[in-house]
């Protein structure tokens, strides 16, 4: 009986250690004054997390939006460090320039000087939601309201993918492109055809990071983060949807295996240890 109870008791063990194959275990979490935080990114160079602030209605050109700067420590260093932007979302670093996806245009911000030293247009744009570049420099944005992915080189911009269901997160890995479309994770093939990595994450996919190998970690702004497997299958890492903590486009020190979580209307940015 003994023999039973004790093989009974590894087997669950063993159950549960797979299904908590990963975790997220909280650091930090910064004062709730940053001003309606839809984007983070990890800017391991200056070591530093930039926080784009909505300060608003999430879709208003009201020229309240900005971006601010966190510390590693989660001692938010400014909230409104470059301003006079509208509602601006994801942001992507490249050299010298931080880009920023806000609304209708891309905003370039030279990182050395705090300054907004141009801005792009999109045209057609009208949501213009999160931003990627590749190692050329190269970017991709995506509007979910048109629901298309643009692609900008050399400041102009093009319509790169259409038709698409309600595209948000993209992500540049390597020389492949991958973007978050209406609850999946999908890879863009060198003909624009979509080949499925994962579906059925609800709650509005919203920002890619890449783990390792062909493992990446998916956050949905109603307050749900996914951790996806090279093989399609996913386990949840985190659910604050009860809690109505919404978990917009994440950052992610991979190094360090630290994700960033902008809290939107709860005007904080958390952090999460990757175990």
């Amino acid at each position: 009986m003994k023999k039973h109870l004790i093989t009974g008791t590894v087997i669950l063990a063993t159950l549960f250690a797979n299904a908590q194959e990963h975790q997220l275990v909280k650091k930090w979490e910064t004062d709730s004054l940053l001003k309606v935080p839809e984007g983070a990114l990890y800017d391991a160079e200056n070591k530093v997390i930039y926080v784009s602030n909505i300060d608003g209605q999430p879709w208003e050109k009201d020229n309240k939006g900005s971006v601010g700067k966190v510390g590693l420590d989660g001692k938010i260093i400014t909230v409104d460090w470059v301003s006079g932007l509208q509602a601006p979302k994801g942001m992507a670093l490249y050299k010298n320039n931080l880009y920023v996806a806000d609304v209708d245009k891309v905003a370039v911000i030279d990182i050395k000087n705090g300054t907004i030293a141009q801005t792009i247009p999109v045209e057609g744009a009208e949501r213009l939601n999160d931003i990627t570049v590749d190692k050329k420099g190269v970017l991709y944005v995506s509007d979910s309201k048109v629901k298309r992915v643009h692609r900008i080189e050399n400041g102009q911009a093009t319509t790169w993918l259409d038709s698409l269901k309600g595209p948000n997160g993209v992500l540049i890995n390597g020389n492949d492109l991958f973007v978050l479309d209406a609850g999946g994770l999908y890879k863009v093939e060198k003909d624009k055809t979509f080949t499925k990595l994962a579906d059925g994450m609800e709650g509005g996919t919203d920002g890619v990071e890449h783990v390792k190998g062909k493992d990446y970690i998916v956050s949905c702004w109603a307050g749900a983060i996914w951790y996806v497997k090279g093989d399609g299958t996913k386990q949840n890492l985190l659910d604050t949807r009860a809690q109505k903590i919404n978990t917009a486009d994440i950052g992610y020190d991979a190094k360090n295996r630290i994700v960033y979580v902008p809290t939107f209307f709860k005007n904080s940015l958390v952090a999460y240890e990757l175990k």
